[in-house]
């Protein structure tokens, strides 16, 4: 019996090595007619370039032979799925992005990249270097489809807010004093300007303030008013003359304008003292004005004072051109 049992064991481990042997001997039998068959029969390969199916019949055996053998250069820039060492098989599908090169402008530089994005706004986004933030603006604009040596024109946007220490104007009240000669003038209280702090929204295009918008602000030391004491009272002299007032312009004149600063009440008289100053009143409503006379004139018939267009307007509308005045000389 011990016998037996023997050669059963013997038998079994016989079976069992046969058993190994044809099973290697299938599996790589059918290997070598798997790559004879890659490497041999004509197969359909379907390309997918650029997002486009393309079908070709081919005998390459990996993808890299197909891809040569339809004369496509695949580059570092370039995707390529399966990979290129990959065999094929009849049916298989390759997919192969081709990268396209883009031209920036960016703070006065040319720069070159390529991209494998559809839209311009994704391909200067994906580049770190160009640091393409939210508020960034992208000529032509971010939805643009992205083509070969396309070129755009980036400006980079900056917004901040930024505090800045103001004065503010102080007011100048003036009380009038009738016992005080009209050229009399008193500074009773100093003014003194305040402070503030003001908040602005500034908007920065590759550095340079383009915008500038008052957002808050607070007032740190307020202004002190200015008190002035303006005398009012006026000595005439005992008599008045009565006739026609004309104007000048003397802006067309620049040596008149650099003696006699534009704003100044000036007038011309026959007669007066220059120097000395006279109160002219239209007689149509009343107003008056007191010139300092500079000039001689005007000569024309009943014509007694000819004044500046500043103080021809205080008292009568240019375009009246002559009014029936009375002029007083002022004797303080």
């Amino acid at each position: 019996m011990f016998v037996r049992i023997k050669r059963i064991r013997k038998k079994w481990k016989i079976t069992l090595v046969l058993g190994v042997i044809f099973l290697a001997w299938g599996y790589f039998s059918q290997a070598d007619e798997e790559d004879r068959f890659v490497q041999t029969k004509t197969k359909n390969i379907i390309l997918n370039l650029d997002g486009l199916d393309y079908s070709y019949q081919s005998e390459a055996r990996t993808v890299d032979d197909f891809l040569q053998e339809q004369s496509l250069e695949v580059t570092d820039n370039d995707s390529v799925q399966p990979d290129l060492s990959e065999k094929i098989l009849s049916g298989s599908r390759i997919y192969l992005q081709k990268a396209r090169k883009i031209v920036v402008q960016e703070g006065g530089e040319e720069k070159e990249f390529y991209t494998l994005k559809k839209t311009a706004g994704q391909a200067v986004e994906e580049i770190e270097e160009l640091n393409f933030g939210p508020d960034d603006l992208l000529q032509p604009e971010k939805e643009t489809l992205v083509s070969d040596e396309i070129e755009l024109v980036i400006t980079h946007v900056e917004i901040r807010q930024e505090k800045e220490t103001e004065k503010i104007d102080f007011k100048t009240i003036v009380n009038e004093d009738d016992e005080m000669g009209w050229r009399e003038k008193k500074v009773t209280q100093a003014g003194v300007k305040g402070k503030k702090e003001v908040i602005y929204k500034v908007i920065y295009h590759d550095g340079e303030e383009i915008s500038r918008k008052k957002v808050d602000e607070q007032v740190l030391e307020s202004p002190i008013d200015e008190i002035v004491t303006q005398g009012t009272y006026i000595k005439l002299g005992k008599e008045d003359h009565s006739g026609w007032a004309s104007w000048y312009d003397q802006t067309p004149y620049p040596n008149l304008m650099a003696r006699y600063p534009f704003g100044e009440m000036l007038a011309a008289n026959p007669w007066l003292p220059l120097g000395s100053y006279a109160k002219v009143t239209n007689k149509a409503n009343d107003k008056s004005i007191i010139v300092r006379i500079n000039d001689r004139g005007p000569f024309g018939a009943n014509r007694i004072i000819d004044l500046n267009k500043a103080a021809f307007a205080k008292i009568a509308s240019i375009g009246a051109g002559i009014i029936d005045v009375k002029v007083e000389e002022v004797k303080n």
